[in-house]
């Protein structure tokens, strides 16, 4: 068993793993419940299977691909998570609740290769794409938190969004893996409808992840309308343009009533003049008549270190104006614990615990 990434299979790969070791298919079923329902955290904890087979997953195994250095609890409830993974290297998880319901950011990779000028998790350039167990740890690790350490009930709803460390259109396969694992219906069944990806456009895997039967929401960093500008905060821009990105995302299939989200962070006095908003309704305005798009406008989490300021709450509203004025649906994205560097853009493994 030892180098099996236990926390990456599936319910059928759990049981297709006790047949090979000669046992019946269901013991592979009772593990994976007890791990993804019951939330154990050691194999020992799993007492529906013989303990000859507990000694041995817990001789050869490790079920815990995550080590806790820290983790922070911002103002507002959002806790920010610090973990490191076998080889050392640091990721974050951030736990945000909303009433009953939480939203889980997750990473995909241990740093990030992608240079966005505002992002404070760029600074750190990409260590290592995370395993599919890796990334499922993550969920497993927070929920079981909640329960144990923070005395709280168990979650009515769990929704997740890949928008932590890393760029998860270019660990696609790890990525996706861990999607279905979370969404087994065996497991915790987190359905792909409750699961948003971000990307900073990755065109060719943008183009296939809207071939999978089983897909994510999707979500595009965009921040700038025109290529200029765009390349110059976001270098992907460089590979991809605006006319390649937009004709992904028209290519891609949606759902009834499905829209793809738009994420614009504002920074002040870069991004956020009228003409730069009528710029991204001109930019839009294909995948606005077939309502295919709405826009999360993002006021800037400021990072020590990086020359960007939030624009100001007039401009924010000004900028959001001018979009909904043609009739764009365009939200306000509230920042979520921001006093503990675990906002938007401000992953970048620090062990500073507020700002």
């Amino acid at each position: 068993m030892a180098g099996h990434d236990l926390l990456g299979f599936t319910c059928q790969q759990m049981c297709a793993f006790m047949v090979e070791r000669g046992l019946p298919a269901y013991r592979g079923r009772q593990l994976f419940q007890a791990l993804h329902r019951r939330l154990v955290e050691t194999p020992e904890a799993a007492l529906e299977l013989p303990r000859a087979l507990r000694t041995g997953l817990a001789a050869e195994s490790d079920l815990r691909p995550l080590s806790l250095m820290e983790v922070f609890e911002a103002a507002d409830g959002t806790r920010r998570y610090l973990f490191t993974v076998r080889d050392g290297h640091a990721i974050e998880t951030v736990w945000i609740p909303d009433g009953g319901r939480i939203t889980l950011c997750l990473s995909s990779q241990a740093g990030c290769p992608m240079r966005c000028a505002f992002c404070a998790t760029a600074t750190l350039g990409l260590q290592r794409n995370l395993t599919a167990g890796e990334i499922v740890a993550q969920v497993l690790y927070v929920l079981r938190d909640a329960v144990h350490r923070w005395q709280q009930p168990r979650p009515a709803g769990v929704n997740l969004v890949l928008m932590g460390m890393g760029e998860p259109l270019l660990n696609y396969d790890h990525v996706l893996h861990a999607l279905r694992v979370l969404a087994d219906p065996e497991g915790l069944h987190i359905v792909p409808r409750r699961v948003t990806l971000s990307t900073v456009g990755i065109v060719p895997r943008i183009i296939a992840l809207g071939r999978e039967p089983d897909r994510p929401r999707l979500a595009v960093s965009l921040t700038a309308a025109t290529d200029e500008l765009r390349a110059r905060l976001m270098p992907v821009n460089l590979t991809y343009p605006l006319e390649a990105l937009r004709e992904a995302c028209l290519m891609f299939p949606r759902q009834p009533g499905e829209r793809i989200t738009f994420e614009y962070v504002l920074l002040d006095g870069v991004n956020d003049a009228d003409e730069q908003a009528r710029a991204l309704l001109r930019w839009l305005a294909p995948l606005r008549a077939r309502e295919a798009a709405k826009v999360n406008l993002i006021p800037h989490n400021p990072v020590p270190g990086l020359p960007f300021q939030p624009s100001p709450p007039e401009r924010v509203l000004r900028f959001q104006a001018l979009l909904r004025a043609k009739g764009l649906p365009t939200y306000l994205r509230r920042p979520r614990g921001r006093d503990i560097f675990a906002a938007c853009g401000m992953l970048a493994a620090t062990s500073r615990p507020s700002a």
